[in-house]
C-alpha cells in the first residue's frame, strides 16, 4: 500500500477582523503570546510539491510571505464574505511565476457572489494592467468531490447562521470554518478522521458561528484523532483556553503545522 504526507499549514486562525483587533485594548489584544496574534482564517494543504488553498483572505499576501508559499496550484472556497475572498487578487505573482490559470472551485451562488466583487477578473477583454488568470468551476453538496492531482476534496455543506458555507474533507483531514450547526448528511460524511478543524468563535453563543462547548461536542460525538479549534476571536486567550481543553482538542495558531498519512491501495490491492 502506497501513503503519502498531507501537511496543513495555518494562514490564519482569528474570526472576521483579526486578532489584535483594531482599536481593542483587551487582554488577549494586548498579548505578547504570539499565538494571540490571528490573521484572517485560511489554511494552506500540501500534498506531492502541490499546494492547494482554501479561502483567499484579507491578508493573503502577508500569509503568503510569512510562509513563502512558492506556488498555488488551486483555491476552494468555503463561501464568499469579505473575510475570506479578498484576497483573491493577490494570486497574481504566483500566475508571473506559473504562467496558467489557477483554477478556483466554489458553489455556484458564492461564485456568483465572486464574480460580482471581482468583475474586472471575469472580463476577457483587453487590458493594460495585469489582473488574475484564473479558471472558476462550480461544485454542488453531494458531489463525489473535487479531484486535485490524486486527492479528493468533498464538500460539505455547513449552517452559516442563515446562511450557506462548505468546508472539505480530503484524506484523513477535515477542514470546517465559519459553522453555526453541521446537518447530519455531513455529519456522516467525518467519521474516521486523524485531524478535524472546526469554528469555536468564543464561549458565548453567537447567530452565525460555533462556541467552544458545541465544538467540544462533535469532537466526541465524531471522535477524531486530534481536533483543532479555528476562527477564534479575542475572546479567547490561547494560553488559558488550551488549559480547559482536552488533550485531543487545541487551539489552531498562526504559522502552526500539522501532518496527516494517506494511504492509497495498488490495483492489485482492490
Amino acid at each position: 500500500m502506497a501513503a503519502y504526507e498531507l501537511a496543513l499549514t495555518v494562514l490564519g486562525s482569528g474570526t472576521s477582523v483579526g486578532v489584535p483587533t483594531v482599536g481593542c485594548d483587551c487582554k488577549v489584544c494586548r498579548s505578547t503570546d504570539e499565538r494571540d496574534k490571528r490573521l484572517r482564517p485560511s489554511v494552506l494543504v500540501s500534498y506531492r510539491g502541490r499546494n492547494i488553498l482554501i479561502d483567499t483572505t484579507p491578508d493573503f499576501r502577508s500569509q503568503a510571505l510569512r510562509a513563502t508559499i512558492d506556488r498555488v496550484d488551486a483555491v476552494l472556497f468555503t463561501h464568499a464574505h469579505a473575510d475570506h475572498i479578498m484576497g483573491l487578487d493577490d494570486l497574481r505573482p504566483f500566475n508571473f511565476r506559473q504562467r496558467d490559470p489557477i483554477p478556483i472551485y466554489a458553489s455556484p451562488p458564492h461564485l456568483d457572489y465572486i464574480k460580482r466583487v471581482f468583475p474586472y477578473i471575469f472580463d476577457d477583454r483587453p487590458t493594460e494592467s495585469s489582473k488574475p488568470k484564473i479558471s472558476a468551476s462550480e461544485f454542488e453538496f453531494g458531489c463525489a468531490g473535487i479531484d486535485l492531482f490524486g486527492l479528493t476534496f468533498v464538500p460539505l455543506r455547513l449552517a452559516h447562521g442563515k446562511g450557506v458555507s462548505f468546508g472539505y474533507r480530503f484524506g484523513p483531514v477535515a477542514y470546517l470554518t465559519d459553522h453555526s450547526d453541521i446537518p447530519p448528511e455531513s455529519l456522516e460524511r467525518l467519521e474516521g478522521l486523524d485531524i478535524l478543524f472546526l469554528d469555536a468563535l468564543r464561549h458565548n453563543p453567537h447567530p452565525t458561528h460555533s462556541t467552544v462547548n458545541q465544538s467540544l461536542k462533535w469532537v466526541d460525538q465524531l471522535k477524531p484523532r486530534q481536533a483543532y479549534f479555528t476562527h477564534i476571536s479575542h475572546d479567547l486567550g490561547h494560553e488559558q483556553t488550551e488549559k480547559q481543553l482536552p488533550a485531543h482538542v487545541r487551539l489552531a495558531y498562526d504559522t502552526m503545522r500539522v501532518t496527516a498519512m494517506v494511504y492509497e491501495e495498488a490495483e492489485g490491492e482492490r
